[in-house]
C-alpha cells in the first residue's frame, strides 16, 4: 500500500488539511511553478466567473490541451506558443505548413480541423445547457479523449476533476487502497479521488476544478511523494 510524503515537511501525511494545501499552493506559486497554460490566478478567476469565449480562442485551448497530452508541460507550452505565432502572423492553416513545427501526425490534424472549424465547435459548445452535456460535448472534438476533456473542460472554465495519473495515485494512496491507477479510469478509483477532493473542497471552500489544478502540480513536482514501495 502505498502512502503519500509531503516532502515541505518530510512527513507522511494521511489527508490534505486546509493549512497543508494553502501550504503547497503557496510554495508552487513562490517557486514559479504556479500555472498551466495559464497562471493559477487566472485559472481561478475563470474558474469562479466562467468566459463566454470567441471562435479563436476556443480554438486555442482545444489546441493546448491537445498538445499537452502526453507531454511535459514545458514541451506543450513551447509549441503552442509556435504554432500559434505561426497562426498570428497569418500562416495558413493546414498539415504541410504545421508538421515542420510539431511533427506528431494526428495531433496536427486535429488541430487544423479544430482551427478551421472553430466557429461551428464554439457555437456548438455554448448552446448546451448543463456541465454534463458540455463535458460529453467536448469528447467528441478531434483529439479529445476521456482525460483530455476533462482537462479542457476546467480551461474553458467547468469546475471538474482531470483524474490524471498523479490524481489517481494521490486519491488511492490518501484512500488507503491497492487499487491501480491507469486507464480506462475505473469506477473505484475515481470514488477515492470523488470522496479527496470533496475533503479538500470542505476544508478550503475552494472548488475542484482549482484543487485539481494545485495537487496536480504539486504531484508532479514531487511536493506531494506517492511511494509505492512503502507500506503505511
Amino acid at each position: 500500500m502505498s502512502r503519500v510524503i509531503c516532502t515541505l515537511t518530510n512527513q507522511p501525511i494521511s489527508k490534505i488539511t486546509a493549512s497543508l494545501f494553502f501550504k503547497i499552493e503557496k510554495h508552487i506559486i513562490d517557486s514559479g511553478f504556479g500555472e498551466d497554460k495559464d497562471s493559477f490566478e487566472a485559472i481561478k478567476k475563470r474558474l469562479l466567473k466562467p468566459p463566454v469565449l470567441k471562435a479563436e480562442e476556443f480554438a486555442e485551448e482545444c489546441i493546448y490541451v491537445i498538445l499537452a497530452g502526453g507531454f511535459r508541460q514545458k514541451v506543450a507550452k513551447k509549441k503552442f506558443g509556435e504554432i500559434m505565432n505561426y497562426i498570428n502572423c497569418g500562416g495558413s492553416v493546414c498539415e504541410k505548413n504545421l508538421l515542420p513545427i510539431f511533427g506528431n501526425v494526428n495531433k496536427i490534424k486535429a488541430i487544423v480541423k479544430i482551427w478551421n472549424n472553430s466557429k461551428s465547435f464554439r457555437d456548438e459548445f455554448y448552446t448546451l445547457k448543463t456541465e454534463s452535456e458540455k463535458l460529453s460535448y467536448l469528447g467528441t472534438l478531434p483529439h479529445i479523449g476521456e482525460i483530455t476533456k476533462n482537462h479542457l473542460a476546467r480551461n474553458l472554465g467547468i469546475s471538474n476533476v482531470k483524474y490524471d495519473v498523479w490524481i489517481q495515485r494521490l486519491g488511492i494512496a490518501l484512500g488507503k487502497s491497492n487499487l491501480q491507477a491507469g486507464f480506462p479510469l475505473s469506477k473505484e478509483v475515481k470514488v477515492l479521488c470523488d470522496k479527496m477532493f470533496a475533503q479538500i473542497e470542505k476544508a478550503t471552500g475552494l472548488n475542484k476544478g482549482y484543487i485539481d489544478v494545485v495537487l496536480w502540480k504539486a504531484c508532479q513536482e514531487r511536493i506531494l511523494s506517492i511511494n509505492p514501495h512503502t507500506r503505511a
